[in-house]
């Protein structure tokens, strides 16, 4: 009973499974508290579908993958904010032509010039093939946003609350948004090797999601939020494994019963209130 219980960390696959969880996990939690405040679910989703054209194109010119992928996210999100500050549209309307543009874009560009990444790969990750560079790659992004969201996170609460009394209270809030923007893009780029373009949508906004119905305090968001994500990145990566399913959409699947728990557990002390 114990050896089948831990047999799933005694394959070299699964420990590198492990230990890419382990380390997306915090900055996913923690920016997904600043996502879910902002009320910037929609631009989480399409910064992770705006990245597939830079992919294909560093690709071509023999640049880094994730260099290409980080300039496509942030100048998309540039591009959108440009737009809704520039024209009668909405932040949302430019939002939808700009990233749906840039994917569109990014499956055409694959298909003409094929890449030695499937494209499911990109899309829905492959935590099962990450190898040595890929937790390297991932742990020197990882490192420094866990880092900057963890020391100024009170700063872009205020930001994110009230910008006007962030600029105010001299906070620098142009740069706190267009920072803020490209940590998002330096996120997915993280997760990229994981969990894959469409996916990183949930670990982007789910814990958060769940702290936030749990707690009242930021600070307790964070800290429910990092606890939350890293349960369900190994619970997900643990129970693929006897489930013979994919992990990343394992881990998507608990982080979503999670939330769902959280809300029937937010309404059932609402109405005995």
């Amino acid at each position: 009973m114990t050896e089948a219980l831990l047999q799933p960390f005694q394959f070299p696959f699964m420990q590198n499974a492990f230990w890419i969880a382990l380390i997306i996990a915090p900055p996913c939690a923690l920016l997904s508290c600043f996502l879910v405040l902002k009320g910037w679910a929609l631009m989480g989703d399409a910064v992770s579908h705006a990245v597939l054209p830079g992919i294909v194109l560093a690709y071509m010119t023999g640049l880094p993958l994730l260099f290409g992928a980080f300039a496509a996210g942030l100048g998309s999100a540039l591009l959108t904010g440009y737009l809704a500050d520039n024209s009668r549209i909405k932040r949302d309307t430019a939002m939808g032509v700009v990233f749906s543009g840039m994917f569109a874009l990014g499956v055409v560009l694959y298909t003409a010039f094929p890449t030695e990444w499937h494209l499911d790969h990109i899309l829905f990750g492959n935590m099962l093939g990450v190898g040595g560079q890929d937790l390297l790659t991932s742990a020197l992004i990882a490192g420094p946003v866990t880092l900057i969201l963890g020391l100024k996170w009170r700063d872009l609460m205020l930001h994110a609350f009230d910008p006007a009394q962030a600029q105010v209270s001299g906070l620098r809030t142009g740069l706190l948004h267009y920072g803020l923007l490209a940590i998002l893009a330096l996120t997915i780029v993280a997760t990229l090797t994981s969990v894959g373009l469409i996916l990183a949508i949930g670990l982007l906004i789910a814990p958060g999601a769940i702290a936030f119905l749990l707690v009242r305090s930021f600070g307790a968001m964070l800290v429910v939020a990092i606890l939350v994500c890293l349960f369900a990145m190994v619970a997900g990566v643990y129970l693929s494994f006897h489930l013979d399913s994919a992990p990343a959409p394992t881990v998507i699947l608990i982080l979503t019963t999670l939330f769902l728990i959280a809300f029937l557990r937010r309404s059932l002390l609402a109405r005995r209130a």
